[in-house]
């Protein structure tokens, strides 16, 4: 089958294309660029004009949807979310595409932040117009992939103090949730999925600990206790999957992740200015 792949440049996307690859899967990867990706061909669009979706669904038979926006500000991620759902569904059922599996978030029910706002607005989107235009549609919800640690490192670090969201995680390794989404095309289970976590329960100051030692990097990890209610329910564990609801253990625990840290060594500087 041919598989489209929207955000398969990014965090999830790459390993997501490598997979679908290896199970024979004929995969296009859309883009801004146009730029292709080990294992998949580039096509040029955007999902937030719509440009490109036309030509880009020529010939496929399962979207997945792994694209993201940088931003927290729900204002600025809510109609980005929704549009490229409407946007896709759309272009899908003029090319009698028939299935669009969507990446998304465990606990945004649960969170009360403007960008996990704007990832439930995506999936009931998603929901209503797939339902109306006769496309199959299922949602896998994964927890935070063992990369979380590094990108808040890198994003809030002030000098040798590091401060680090307190949070209890279930975090998950981007193999596995490339895993989840090649399932979830090769099968015709609809709706919400279970939701995917990792097979352990880390707090996310231990894990932060853990990449700059892995990295060679010297730092104080602080803990940063977020207020409101969205920090209490992070503290609380609403990032993990709630008890009684199906869940689906990943494989790959954290320190192998780490493994590839020690191996890459440090990243490199970023020059000032």
């Amino acid at each position: 089958m041919r598989v489209l792949v929207v955000g398969g440049t990014g965090t999830a996307g790459r390993p997501t294309v490598e997979e679908l690859a290896r199970r024979g899967h004929q995969v296009r990867v859309l883009s801004r660029s146009g730029r292709g990706v080990a294992g998949a061909d580039g096509v040029r669009g955007d999902v937030a004009t719509g440009s490109g979706l036309a030509e880009a669904m020529d010939g496929v038979g399962a979207v997945v949807d792994v694209s993201n926006i940088t931003t927290l500000s729900e204002k600025v991620a809510t109609p980005f979310f929704t549009e490229a759902a409407r946007r896709l569904v759309a272009a899908e059922a003029a090319a009698d595409v028939r299935r669009h599996v969507l990446l998304s978030i465990v606990g945004i029910e649960l969170v009360p932040s403007g960008y996990y706002r704007a990832k439930l607005a995506q999936e009931r989107a998603l929901a209503v117009e797939a339902d109306a235009a006769g496309v199959s549609w299922a949602v896998q919800r994964a927890t935070q992939f063992h990369e979380f640690a590094a990108q808040m490192i890198d994003r809030l670090r002030r000098g040798p103090l590091v401060p680090i969201p307190a949070a209890s995680l279930q975090p998950v390794s981007t193999l596995d949730v490339a895993a989840a989404l090649a399932d979830a095309v090769d099968t015709t289970d609809a709706g919400r999925l279970p939701d995917l976590a990792g097979p352990e329960t880390l707090k996310a100051t231990v894990m932060a600990r853990a990449v700059l030692d892995a990295r060679g990097e010297r730092g104080v990890v602080v803990p940063l206790p977020l207020p409101g209610a969205a920090g209490r329910a992070m503290r609380s564990g609403a990032l993990r999957p709630a008890s009684g609801t199906p869940v689906r253990i990943g494989r790959v625990r954290f320190e192998e992740y780490l493994r590839t840290l020690r191996t890459a060594g440090p990243p490199a500087a970023v020059p000032a200015g």
